[in-house]
């Protein structure tokens, strides 16, 4: 068992069992709080044995008081303490290097899978991309974020300076699917800005934000910059709506119910990653070569992490020179997973009834058929709260989809589950028409070569990351690329130098006006 380091103080590879459960804890105003009076209970998501303890938080003032601590213009910006942008790359470099010692980053890995399992290539991943993207902020990386331009004036001494600047107290509420990755990057983008954050994950995974945190103040980050809070949803929505006007932005990722009504709360002051359903398009050009390629891409971006990435494929659009060899290839695959392996495993936010419900609306569609899957999984000790199901695709004409069924079509099911639906040459129109419709742009795909078509799919689509060729995906690590959705002006980015940029900071431009005294110049009452 390798020896986990100091900063850690949840061990998910001989702890968090049911005689041993871990112990989350808060961090307000640079202080770890015992809250053990009031604990809630999670249980093992493979098992349904308790396996760790997480604070109920019901005093929120320390938290909201924290946050009026931190002025508007931010604990740091281009003319307050600029220091820090190089000290926090330093803390980048520093946490980046203990992410990239074996037993860290197994030691993460492990207590994600723990918390949402999947397959260990795909926990390992979150650690991979949250580290490299420590090392892209390294050194300089930081400071760069804040560059900022300049104009010539109207005379000698005027110039414009335009600066990045920071919001100041801010919020970040992180979904369960990504326990590390997500609230990170997003954690750290704030930070990098000048930002003041209070972050909140889900409770069945924030202990894995809580140990990141603990390894970023390991790794030099002071402990008051960031404020985390355990707490139920419902308590959080009363720390937003009475910390209204004193938090100057709310980063939320997640569900769209709960995003339009922190948007309201809010007056809009929000940057929203919510729902993701994603879409893609297989062109006309069908490939031999390419064949078993786009299946199994296709299976992986519906049913990784069973189904529970916001940018998992929910609809898939084959053209017709596919549809007879492709569909029998994705259901030889979907057949390949199980829950040994974790290539399927628990759906967090959605029970069997809930799934079985869903999957009996769209079978009701006429003309609906299922290709494969449908069924509960069997012979597990997965607890009833959460979801146990096969991987699963129902076809449904193209006529249904356009047409009265589209609602329920178009709803996502946060889990193993997709929709296929086969077009023609004749329906692009009308597959343009669906996706004109969707009202969440997060992710799509064009698998084609043909770059009319793919031209024409791009070109009438407004999906924020979209991947586009042959080994066009739905899903991928964005410490390389933006990620986010498109067609929102309150969309939330993440990953790279512009996403943190737009998301975490705002445009200041300040005048400078040394000139000398103008010709002519006189007052009112000389002129």
């Amino acid at each position: 068992m390798p020896q986990i380091p100091s900063f850690a103080t949840i061990d998910p590879f001989s702890g968090m069992t049911q005689k041993n459960p871990g112990i989350a804890r808060s961090l307000v105003a640079g202080t770890w709080i015992d809250d053990s009076e009031h604990m809630t209970n999670i249980p093992d998501p493979l098992s349904g044995d308790v396996f760790l303890k997480i604070p109920e938080t019901r005093d929120i003032e320390p938290f909201i008081n924290s946050l009026k601590q931190c002025p508007k213009s931010g604990i740091h910006n281009p003319h307050k303490n600029p220091q820090r942008y190089v000290e926090l790359g330093r803390v980048c470099a520093r946490a980046a290097a203990l992410l990239a010692e074996p037993e860290v980053s197994d030691y993460f890995t492990r207590l994600i899978q723990r918390v949402m399992p999947k397959t260990w290539n795909q926990c390992k991943g979150e650690v991979t991309v949250t580290r490299v993207f420590l090392e892209n902020f390294a050194g300089d990386g930081v400071r760069f974020l804040a560059r900022g331009f300049s104009n010539p004036g109207d005379y000698p001494g005027q110039e414009t300076r335009g600066y990045r600047w920071p919001f100041g107290p801010v919020i970040i509420i992180a979904p369960f699917n990504f326990p590390l990755e997500i609230p990170a990057l997003q954690l750290m983008g704030a930070l990098f800005m000048g930002n003041k954050p209070l972050i909140k994950s889900a409770s069945t995974v924030s202990v894995v934000i809580e140990q990141f945190l603990r390894l970023l103040i390991h790794a030099g980050l002071p402990p008051e910059d960031v404020d985390l809070i355990h707490c139920r949803g419902s308590v959080m929505g009363s720390l937003v709506e009475k910390a209204k006007d004193t938090v100057r932005l709310v980063q939320f990722t997640g569900s769209s119910g709960v995003a339009e009504q922190t948007s309201k709360i809010m007056n809009g002051a929000v940057r929203l990653e919510d729902a993701g359903f994603d879409w893609k398009v297989i062109g006309p050009d069908y490939n031999a070569d390419w064949l078993d390629y786009v299946a199994w891409q296709s299976d992986e971006d519906a049913y990784n992490a069973s189904g529970q990435k916001c940018s998992a494929q929910s609809i898939l659009f084959v053209h017709e020179n596919w549809a007879d060899t492709l569909l029998p290839k994705l259901k030889t695959l979907a057949g390949r997973r199980k829950l040994d392996n974790l290539s399927l495993g628990p759906v967090l936010s959605w029970n069997n009834q809930e799934i079985q419900a869903h999957i009996d609306a769209v079978m009701a569609i006429p003309g609906a058929s299922l290709l494969f899957g449908g069924q509960a999984m069997k012979n597990h000790s997965i607890p009833e709260c959460y979801g146990a199901w096969q991987a699963t695709a129902v076809q449904v004409p193209l006529s249904a989809v356009a047409g009265e069924h589209f609602e329920i079509v178009t709803t996502e099911l946060f889990g193993p589950f997709q929709v296929i639906v086969a077009y023609g040459d004749d329906d692009v129109p009308a597959v343009l028409d669906i996706l004109e419709r969707m009202s969440h742009h997060l992710t799509a795909a064009v698998v084609s070569a043909d770059i009319h078509f793919q031209n024409h799919i791009l070109g009438a689509t407004v999906n924020g990351t979209s991947y586009c060729g042959m080994r066009a995906r739905t899903t991928g690590a964005p410490q390389n690329h933006w990620f986010g959705p498109c067609g929102d002006p309150r969309g939330a980015g993440i990953g790279t130098p512009e996403a943190i940029i737009s998301t975490w900071s705002g445009h200041r431009e300040i005048v400078m006006d040394h000139g000398p005294i103008p010709k002519g110049w006189s007052t009112p009452e000389s002129a």
